[in-house]
């Protein structure tokens, strides 16, 4: 290697490890928006799922998962153990065309927080009312392979790679992948107590903290900027800075098109300006952008992301309206604007095709959610995925976890059933103000 091509090499690598740490921090950004939407009695039980899943993904996708992903192997999956065969010849370096382009760990670091991604999107989905131990060991089955074995199939140089689905930086893999793992946990866990009423009507159930939930947004925001312009894969040249340059201008203006947009749509339809549906408006835009950020004009850009913004206000009124709870709006953020960002990549990739876009999708989804219904079905047969009515009236961070988030503000439930202050705010009203946070 010259000293021309050490340089490429450093830049490159740096790149993804910058990339990564950005992407990692997406994590606390997750953590922060469901503690923020969830009740203050199951607060400590939802960080704990996210700091847990995010332990099990670095080890599950480095034993098996990476192999399956980008290992040697066929059209379906991949191969090998720890890492093995997937390096050059010296075991460390990442080759190209060209030669050695950037360091293998800094690959498996940078692919690694994005299968942490995926999972975090189930936990909001399920929040509050599934046991911790079940989900845990779902985690480690999507990260180890039901992620990965579908990621192979674009990124690993799979059968869709061949039928031309193009997804930039995963707007399908893996947000369309953690939505569908989401849905079917969903579906087989069924909806909060108190959530739906007798006739079908629609209790908001707020969140205990919205400037967590805030705050983890705009932590979520910045992270998207190394999720896709880490994704460019390299930042040794001219041509590779600019580019990167455009996929960050994209991302963060589809972000901002799709928080205005959610915003508008809620005070049309509400009559209020309602912040957790504009918090999700703009992380709606922000999974939208991410399967084509590098091809757009800005303003196409900031369109997408308002549709994707659109969309999931659309999606969170419409699940209510069939009694899927998601208190975090996960399934409609990252299913619903995922699917809407892998079509939006025809707007401006020619490389693109109709047959190839929805054979992405249609695999995906199918394969995802099919696995993880069996996967969360044997859970639910096996150790019980739901906690029991009492548990889930005295919160989970009790039951689950022995402590409270904030013992000062959240009495203990009173003997005889009597509403304690944390759960006052399963009171019924009107769907508007704080529906995000209830749907």
């Amino acid at each position: 290697m010259d000293g021309m091509g050490e340089l490429r090499y450093v830049l490159n690598t740096l790149w993804f490890l910058l990339a990564g740490a950005l992407v990692m921090w997406m994590a606390a950004g997750f953590a922060m928006l469901e503690a923020g939407l969830v009740r203050a009695k199951n607060t400590t039980e939802i960080l704990t799922k996210n700091v847990a899943l995010y332990a099990i993904a670095c080890v599950a996708y480095l034993l098996v998962g990476y192999n399956l992903m980008y290992g040697p192997g066929n059209a379906f999956v991949g191969g090998g153990m720890l890492l093995a065969g997937i390096a050059g010849e010296d075991g460390l370096s990442m080759v190209g065309d060209d030669g050695p382009t950037h360091a293998m760990h800094a690959d498996f670091f940078f692919q690694v927080v994005f299968v942490a991604t995926a999972m975090s999107i189930v936990s909001g989905a399920v929040a509050e009312r599934m046991k911790l131990w079940a989900f845990l060991a779902f985690a480690v089955v999507m990260t180890a392979v039901i992620y990965p074995v579908q990621g192979h199939w674009s990124w690993g140089g799979g059968f869709l790679s061949d039928l031309g689905y193009v997804d930039y930086a995963g707007s399908g893999i893996v947000h369309l992948a953690g939505a569908s793992a989401a849905l079917a946990g969903v579906l087989l866990l069924g909806p909060r107590k108190g959530k739906y009423g007798p006739r079908g009507e629609v209790r908001a159930i707020p969140g205990a903290n919205l400037p967590l939930a805030a705050l983890g947004t705009f932590i979520l925001w910045l992270g998207w900027f190394g999720f896709n312009g880490g994704s460019e894969l390299s930042m040794s040249s001219k041509g590779a800075a600019d580019a990167v340059a455009i996929v960050l201008l994209n991302t963060n203006t589809a972000a901002a098109g799709g928080l205005i947009a959610a915003l508008l749509a809620a005070r049309l339809r509400f009559g209020k300006a309602d912040l957790t549906m504009a918090l999700n408006g703009a992380l709606g835009g922000l999974v939208a952008i991410t399967a084509a950020p590098n091809t757009p004009t800005p303003l196409l850009a900031t369109a997408i992301g308002a549709v994707g913004g659109i969309l999931v206000f659309a999606s969170v009124v419409t699940l209510d309206k069939l009694r899927i709870d998601d208190p975090v709006g996960a399934i409609s953020v990252h299913g619903t604007a995922g699917v809407w960002g892998v079509l939006a990549v025809l707007l401006s990739n020619g490389d693109a095709t109709v047959g190839g876009q929805l054979a992405g999708l249609g695999c995906i989804f199918g394969f995802v959610f099919g696995v993880s219904f069996v996967v969360w079905m044997v859970l639910r047969v096996t150790i019980g995925l739901r906690v029991s009515d009492e548990e889930e009236y005295e919160g989970v961070d009790i039951v689950e976890c022995g402590m409270q988030a904030y013992p000062e503000f959240v009495p203990a439930p009173v003997p005889g059933g009597g509403v304690t202050r944390a759960d006052s705010a399963t009171v019924a009203r009107p769907v508007g103000q704080g529906a995000l946070a209830s749907s």
